[in-house]
């Protein structure tokens, strides 16, 4: 029974080879100044030459060697292997600068500002870029989280660059100048030359050599242009005595002096015929009555675009204006009344599958 199973495993061979057949290749240890040179070059090579090879070599410099020039550039910028390395690094420019600036306004003992100082400074002018304008500039997409984080830090800048300007730091407010004009759009740039240009004008005086106002008046889609003089009152008459208000109210004969009449044409069309409703009569001469300057203005229109109620409120915005203008002291009462803001209420559009912006077509059912 076990000679089977046990004849069936093949024979083991034992193969002996005695020490004297086997060969074994004995090498001896290359001395340390040693190199090897190929057989076929040793024909173009001297003695001297080999010689001052072999003197110069040194087993530990071989980590010493300066390693070929196959290794990778070191990149510019930490930011270099990300998809935004121009943003990160322009994030780390605007930093360090205003680092930089604080720094030097605390050197100057002008930070920190008190509140008050800091209401005192220069209004603020902003042309930035906006988000599409900005994502070129950058050279990569911005989302809106991106776009804002940059704005925040021009806008500090731009604080400290008008705390220098006030301080007659000019050598910061120029160095401040030259990073932030980088992020300005042309068209900010225009619209902020214009509100510098008009501000100027404005504090030279609002009054042309004539005496007149000019004010612009808006209302939904109307737009007005106003003049308004002074009414001139004859040289050869004699100024009537101030009617005293006790004897009026005790005396039942006593006669009021009538009001001064002025002209508010409209178009070249007198207000009566300009305007039919009352209603937008009464819009028109309200800032008037509220200062109390009824009749002591002429008053020059001309208002193009919308409708009659439109065309009242530019021209009521753009007198309140000419009023401010003549005498400021009637502005507290102007502003109380909302009168020298425009209203921003606009027509609302007309939706689609609608009549009109929210009037909805009868339902048929069949």
């Amino acid at each position: 029974m076990f000679a089977g199973r046990f004849s069936r495993r093949p024979p083991r061979l034992h193969v002996f080879a005695p020490r004297s057949l086997t060969t074994t290749a004995t090498t001896t240890p290359l001395p340390p100044n040693s190199r090897f040179v190929p057989p076929a070059s040793l024909e173009t090579m001297d003695e001297a030459q080999l010689e001052g090879d072999q003197a110069g070599f040194d087993v530990d410099s071989r980590s010493r060697r300066p390693r070929p020039e196959s290794r990778r550039p070191v990149p510019p910028s930490p930011a270099f292997y990300t998809a935004r390395s121009l943003y990160y690094d322009t994030l780390v420019q605007l930093q360090s600068a205003l680092s930089l600036s604080r720094r030097a306004l605390r050197a100057q003992h002008l930070l920190p500002l008190p509140p008050f100082a800091l209401r005192a400074l220069p209004p603020a002018q902003p042309a930035w870029a906006n988000k599409s304008e900005m994502s070129l500039i950058l050279q990569a997409p911005l989302t809106a989280r991106m776009y804002k984080r940059v704005v925040m830090l021009l806008r500090e800048l731009e604080q400290y660059e008008r705390i220098a300007r006030v301080a007659n730091a000019t050598e910061l407010e120029d160095a401040i100048t030259d990073i932030t004009k980088g992020f300005e759009s042309k068209k900010g740039v225009q619209a902020r030359d214009t509100r510098i240009r008009a501000r100027e004008a404005k504090e030279k005086g609002p009054l042309d050599r004539y005496g007149r106002s000019y004010t612009v008046g808006r209302r939904k889609t109307s737009t007005a242009r106003v003049w308004m003089i002074e009414v001139q009152k004859p040289k050869d008459s004699t100024p009537e005595p101030v009617a005293n208000t006790t004897s009026i109210l005790l005396s039942s004969n006593a006669t009021t002096p009538p009001p001064p009449t002025s002209t508010v044409l409209i178009n070249s069309v007198p207000i009566s015929n300009y305007f039919p409703l009352p209603a937008d009569r009464e819009g028109v001469l309200r800032p008037l009555k509220l200062a109390g300057l009824l009749g002591a203005f002429n008053v020059f229109a001309l208002v193009r675009g919308g409708g009659t109620s439109g065309q009242s409120g530019a021209i009521a915005l753009a007198v309140a204006k000419g009023c401010v203008a003549h005498v400021p002291e009637v502005e507290p009462i102007l502003k109380k009344a909302k009168l020298m803001r425009r209203d921003p209420r606009m027509v609302e559009r007309k939706k689609t599958g609608l009549a009109k912006a929210r009037k909805r077509y009868t339902w048929v059912k069949r």
